[in-house]
C-alpha cells in the first residue's frame, strides 16, 4: 500500500469514527456499559485528587497564574478555565500510577481524554447524558487507537495514541457533526507527544506532563474543528503509523458500537506501573498465606512478559522512578504488605531486598499477551527451600478479581484518609452524572478541599 493509499484508508477509518462519536446516544448504550463508565469516572475523580494532594502539585497550582473560570481543579481548591483544568487535572491523574488502564490498548484511555471532557462540560454546563456520551466516546476512540498503534521500541504511550480520544469527546460535547468530529480526531492524531520510556524509569515528571498535553491538545483540536480550521486527511497514517510506529487501520473501527472497550479495563491497587502488579500480587498472596513468615529471603526471581521485563532498576531517587521498578514493588510488597502512594522509599530493608530481585522475560508468559499480563514469582529462602506463585493478570483487571464500586471507595478512602467528604462527593457525581440535567454545578463541587465543596 502506498503512502497515499494509507492516508486515504486512515481518513476513511477516521470518518467512520467521527460519525459514530457524533451520533452516540447514551440511551442506546447497554446499562452495563454505562455502569462501568461511572466506575471509571469515579476512579478518575478520586485518583486525580490523590495526585493533586502531592506537594509538587500544590506548588504547580500556585505558580500557574490564570483567571477564575468555570472548570474545577479536582481536589485542588480552584476554578479555572477549561484549558488549564484539562492540563493540570490530566497531569495530576497520572502522577501516582493509580489511574485506570486497558491491557488491550496498552495504556490509559481514560486519562488521555476524561480531564478535557470534564473541564469542557463544566465550563459549558452541558447535560448529563451528553457528558457521559462524550466520556464514552473519548474512551472508545482512544482505546481503539491504542490497540491499532504499535509504538517504536522505547516510546512511552502517554500523550501519543490517546489524543484523538480527547478530541472525539470534546467534539461530542461541542455538538459537532460527523465530518467536523472526524476532522477533530484527525487533527489530534497529528498532535502526539514523542516521549521516551526512559524518562519514566528515570523519574522525570515530564512523563506526567505528556498526559496533560494529550488533554489540552484534544480540546484544541475540537475547537479547531468547530472553527472550520480542521480537515480529515488521514494524518494518523503519517504521525502514529510512520513516525512514531505502525498502525493497523482495521483496528480503529473494529467492533465500534458493539464491543465496549471501557468494560475491559483494569483498576489499580498499587501505586506503580501495571507491569509490576502481577509480581507484587504474587508476593502479597504468599505473604497472606504465611509462606514468607519468619523466613529470610535469599532472592526473588520474577519471570514476566516481554513488555515488563525491562523494569529492572534496583535503585530509585524519587517516587516516579520507584513506581517503574519491579524490584521496588516486589520488595515493598514482601516486607511492608503494600505498594502505596505513601510507601517509604528510604527503607533500608526494602532497598536491600530489591537488590536481590531478578527480573527476566519468559517466552511462555509473553505468548499469553494481550489477554494475560502474567508473572511467575519464585522466592528463594536462605538455608534452602522456596515458594512459587503465578498470577495471570493484576488484581483489579476485568478478567481477574475485578473491582466494583465498594472496592474503589475503599481504595480511595485509604489514599485520601483526611478527605472523606471529597470521596463522598466523587461517588455522588460519578453515580448521578449520566442523569443530571446540567453538570456544571456538580462538577465544580469537585474542586473542594479537606471535605469542603466549592461551587460557582
Amino acid at each position: 500500500m502506498t503512502t497515499g493509499e494509507r492516508e486515504n484508508a486512515a481518513a476513511a477509518a477516521t470518518a467512520r469514527m467521527g460519525a459514530w462519536a457524533a451520533g452516540l446516544d447514551l440511551g442506546a448504550v447497554p446499562a452495563a456499559v454505562v455502569e462501568r463508565l461511572s466506575l471509571v469516572l469515579l476512579d478518575v475523580l478520586g485518583v486525580t485528587a490523590v495526585g493533586a494532594s502531592l506537594p509538587e502539585h500544590r506548588a504547580l497550582r500556585e505558580v500557574w497564574t490564570v483567571p477564575e473560570g468555570g472548570a474545577p481543579l479536582i481536589g485542588g481548591g480552584r476554578l479555572v478555565p477549561a484549558d488549564t483544568a484539562a492540563w493540570l487535572n490530566g497531569t495530576a491523574l497520572v502522577a501516582l500510577e493509580l489511574d485506570e488502564g486497558n491491557k488491550y490498548a496498552k495504556g490509559h484511555p481514560a486519562a488521555h481524554g476524561f480531564p478535557a471532557v470534564l473541564a469542557l462540560a463544566a465550563e459549558l454546563d452541558r447535560g448529563g447524558p451528553d457528558t457521559a456520551a462524550a466520556l464514552l466516546a473519548a474512551y472508545e476512540v482512544a482505546a481503539r487507537f491504542g490497540q491499532a498503534v504499535r509504538l517504536r521500541p522505547g516510546a512511552h504511550p502517554h500523550g501519543s495514541w490517546g489524543v484523538p480520544g480527547a478530541a472525539a469527546g470534546c467534539a461530542r460535547l461541542l455538538g459537532l457533526g460527523p465530518e467536523e468530529t472526524a476532522a477533530a480526531i484527525d487533527t489530534a492524531a497529528g498532535m502526539p507527544v514523542a516521549g521516551h520510556f526512559g524518562s519514566a524509569t528515570a523519574g522525570n515528571p515530564v512523563r506526567d506532563a505528556w498526559m496533560g498535553a494529550s488533554n489540552a491538545s484534544g480540546l484544541a483540536a475540537a475547537r479547531m474543528a468547530a472553527a472550520g480550521m480542521a480537515r480529515n486527511t488521514g494524518t494518523a497514517a503519517l504521525s502514529l503509523g510512520t513516525l512514531l510506529g505502525e498502525i493497523d487501520l482495521a483496528e480503529l473501527t473494529s467492533g465500534l458500537g458493539t464491543r465496549w472497550d471501557v468494560t475491559r479495563g483494569y483498576f489499580k491497587r498499587h501505586a506503580s506501573c501495571s507491569f509490576t502488579h502481577p509480581a507484587a500480587d504474587a508476593v502479597l498472596a504468599l505473604r497472606a498465606e504465611g509462606a514468607l513468615d519468619g523466613r529470610t529471603i535469599a532472592g526473588i526471581l520474577v519471570e514476566t512478559h516481554a513488555l515488563g521485563a525491562g523494569l529492572t532498576a534496583v535503585e530509585w531517587d524519587n517516587r516516579l522512578s520507584a513506581m517503574f521498578s519491579t524490584p521496588f514493588a516486589v520488595a515493598s510488597a514482601a516486607l511492608t504488605g503494600e505498594v502505596g502512594p505513601r510507601s517509604d522509599l528510604g527503607r533500608a530493608d526494602v532497598a536491600d531486598l530489591a537488590r536481590r530481585v531478578r527480573v527476566a522475560a519468559a517466552g511462555d508468559l509473553t505468548a499469553r499477551l494481550p489477554d494475560e499480563r502474567a508473572a511467575r514469582v519464585t522466592v528463594e529462602f536462605a538455608g534452602g527451600g522456596g515458594a512459587v506463585r503465578e498470577v495471570p493478570n493484576p488484581v483489579g483487571d476485568a478478567d481477574h478479581h475485578p473491582f466494583g464500586e465498594e472496592e474503589l471507595i475503599g481504595l480511595l478512602k485509604g489514599w485520601l484518609p483526611e478527605r472523606a467528604g471529597f470521596v463522598g462527593t466523587a461517588v455522588r457525581v460519578a453515580r448521578e452524572l449520566p442523569g443530571l440535567e446540567r453538570v456544571g454545578a456538580a462538577l465544580r463541587t469537585l474542586a473542594g478541599t479537606e471535605g469542603k465543596e466549592q461551587s460557582r
